[in-house]
């Protein structure tokens, strides 16, 4: 049995994998030994951050696409920008440890990273103003930030969209209306709400390291990324400096603040995902900071925020 064979067996185990068919097993297999060889071949040439096997390492490229859902805007809208320059921000934020975020969550097999990436920027939003951390709820957005709005549910949205279905209705809480990972019908109940809500929402200068920080200094951030790239897939750990993550945009996240690598020097951006604690740093990822240009990934290309009422 080759060295290749038993780390399969021993993902199969840990995991708790199982396969209908010889057949599959080997497909699996397959595409499991493929992950390995990329994942040898990069570590050996990066020093800033770590690649390494997860819960997608028998994934398929199309089972991936299905944890993506950023929708690419069909309108030619013109954007207003608040410049926020500043020369004096602070050479470290974390939003995590401020407590003005909740814990990582998982979307599943649902391309409704735009709701998490939206549900977090009210949350932070709504810490900033009254000090009080409260877990929105997604599927609330996947069910009835819709159609009407420009959104597709687990087809896929956009969080500026999701702000402007916050503007019209309260957002309810993660326990009054739990995540299922599956389009359903609207059960927004408006004697069940949280009474939270979004005044108005800003885009940040875009492409400017500078601006982004002085926005996150202010709240975490709804930003947007290239996520179909295996550096980005199966990062494990460190400042992910790959410039061939790409930008084209294709999946949401969270800011939640920024610093500088301890070891390696390099600046960057904290962002929380939504594939769930086991992937990444604990369900986050470290992306360097360009100081001017999309930036690694494409992170610095639309970020926005939301005013919260409350």
């Amino acid at each position: 049995m080759q060295a290749i064979d038993i780390q399969f067996i021993n993902h199969v185990i840990k995991f708790g994998l199982s396969y209908p068919t010889l057949e599959e097993f080997n497909f699996r297999k397959t595409v499991f030994a493929a992950k390995d060889a990329f994942i040898l071949s990069e570590n050996a040439v990066q020093t800033d951050y770590r690649v390494g096997h997860n819960k997608f390492s028998t994934w398929t490229e199309s089972e991936m696409a299905t944890l993506t859902g950023y929708k690419k805007s069909s309108s030619h809208e013109v954007r207003q920008y608040a410049h926020n320059y500043s020369n004096a921000n602070p050479s470290s934020v974390n939003w995590v440890t401020a407590g003005a975020v909740t814990p990582v969550k998982d979307q599943g097999q649902c391309g409704s990273c735009w709701a998490f990436s939206s549900t977090g920027g009210l949350e932070g939003a709504h810490f900033v103003k009254g000090g009080v951390l409260l877990s929105f709820s997604e599927q609330q957005l996947v069910d009835c930030a819709g159609l009407r709005y420009g959104n597709f549910g687990c087809n896929g949205g956009l969080q500026q969209y999701a702000f402007n279905y916050y503007e019209k209705f309260y957002a309810m809480s993660e326990a009054a209306y739990p995540y299922k990972g599956v389009d359903g019908s609207c059960a927004y109940d408006a004697n069940n709400t949280t009474g939270v809500n979004v005044t108005s929402w800003s885009w940040v200068p875009p492409q400017s390291a500078v601006d982004m920080q002085t926005a996150l200094v202010q709240q975490p951030l709804s930003v947007s990324i290239q996520a179909n790239q295996l550096c980005f897939q199966m990062y494990s750990s460190g400042v992910l400096t790959n410039t061939k993550c790409g930008t084209n945009l294709d999946h949401a996240v969270l800011a939640a603040g920024y610093g500088t690598d301890a070891v390696s020097g390099v600046a960057y951006w904290l962002i929380k995902n939504s594939w769930g604690t086991s992937w990444g740093e604990d369900g986050y990822i470290r992306i360097a900071q360009v100081a001017t240009g999309d930036g690694i990934c494409g992170v610095q290309m639309e970020p926005l925020y939301p005013t919260s009422n409350i």
